[in-house]
């Protein structure tokens, strides 16, 4: 185990760092919001002609943080950010790992990319210090965005629109609600890169004298009452992840602590398939107006699973 509670066993390979082969675990087959379940519920997810239930994409930010803390320690912890565009969906049984191009001495900015056995690329991005200047890989994916057509799902969606602020909590038994339907108990008995950091037993000997919450479990803190307050997407519909970027400013982020957030659409795009909000969530600490941390969420949802329920 070293000085950062992780015992993950890192690879070099030339220029290219890797974690080890891990297979994530499913934690959202019971998830359900407008009264549907969703993309990782089996049946919903081969109704859209995905071969079973899929692993929510966070899952895989864990598997980077060591490579992140093995190149810029505790610094990373405090102001790391993952960027990442979903490229292809993992189901539960297969094996992935996460890879990192090691930047030039220095560089407090790096390309990732995640693959299964055979090849197969889940996702691709960058890490990064939030105190780096270069672009985030989805600051320019944004960036490079079209003007959407006329939208179904999302037409009453504007870009700026603002959700009040909210007040959030983790603790450790605390279970998460409909759209996350697990405590972080038992995610830290699945997680792909278990720290003691991360447990109540080994959180009194962090820098900060208390457990912080896992990168991927940041997603779940932010997202867990999207449908409070809810911006105004239209009817029904099945939606996943395409997009997410997760970044400490002055973190960490701690177990059982109070913090506040407030959500802004910042771009709006489309495809064939989905019709995509790209929301920014910023944490404030309570009473507060300095942003301690972000997220960037493009959630795609799906035109096919599309029902118009009248409201």
């Amino acid at each position: 185990m070293n000085e950062f509670g992780f015992s993950t066993a890192i690879s070099t390979d030339g220029s290219v760092l890797s974690s080890p082969w891990c297979a994530p675990m499913q934690m959202l087959a019971e998830q359900s919001y407008d009264g549907h379940a969703s993309i990782h519920d089996d049946a919903t997810a081969q109704k859209l002609g995905f071969r079973g239930g899929t692993i929510e994409g966070p899952t895989h930010f864990s598997q980077f943080v060591p490579l992140g803390v093995s190149l810029w320690g505790q610094e990373f912890l405090e102001s790391g950010c993952i960027s990442a565009h979903y490229r292809n969906a993992v189901f539960e049984g297969e094996e992935v790992r996460a890879l990192l191009n090691s930047p030039v001495a220095g560089s407090t900015h790096a390309e990732i990319w995640m693959e299964k056995k055979d090849g197969t690329e889940v996702l691709r991005g960058s890490i990064s210090l939030a105190r780096d200047p270069s672009e985030t890989a989805l600051e320019l994916r944004v960036g490079g965005l079209k003007p959407v057509g006329q939208l179904v799902i999302l037409r009453d969606i504007r870009v700026g629109m603002r959700s009040k602020r909210q007040k959030v909590r983790m603790d450790f038994s605390q279970n998460m609600g409909a759209l996350y339907p697990f405590s972080l108990n038992q995610k830290l008995q699945k997680i792909t890169q278990p720290s003691s950091w991360y447990t109540p037993q080994g959180g009194s000997s962090t820098p900060w004298g208390k457990p912080i919450i896992p990168m991927e479990m940041i997603s779940v803190l932010l997202n867990h009452n999207a449908k409070v307050d809810p911006f105004p997407v239209r009817g029904s519909s099945v939606g996943l992840f395409a997009d997410q970027e997760i970044k400490l400013i002055k973190g960490p982020l701690f177990v059982g602590e109070d913090y506040e957030i407030e959500r802004e659409v910042v771009a709006l795009s489309e495809s064939k398939r989905t019709e995509s909000m790209w929301v920014r969530t910023s944490v404030y600490r309570p009473g507060a107006n300095e942003v301690i941390a972000t997220m960037l969420l493009n959630s795609a949802s799906l035109k096919e699973s599309f029902v118009e329920t009248g409201h």
